[in-house]
């Protein structure tokens, strides 16, 4: 089952995430969360598989304090 773990503001963001997330070894998938702008932007919901959610929770964290 797949879980949101992060709420990115726009889809460049959640690409950044993702790409993060993939370099940690964790499987990830973004999609829009709500009706997305012109252009495509609007928030993004990055998805993990469940059982890597605690995972993920962590590389993100490390990320962002970098």
């Amino acid at each position: 089952m797949w879980t949101v773990v992060y709420i990115a503001a726009n889809r460049n963001q959640a690409e950044r995430i993702r790409e993060l997330l993939f370099k940690e070894d964790i499987l990830a998938n973004i999609r829009p969360a709500g009706i997305s702008t012109i252009g495509g932007d609007g928030l993004y919901e990055v998805m993990v598989l469940e059982s890597e959610a605690d995972e993920a929770h962590m590389a993100i964290c490390q990320f962002a304090v970098k």
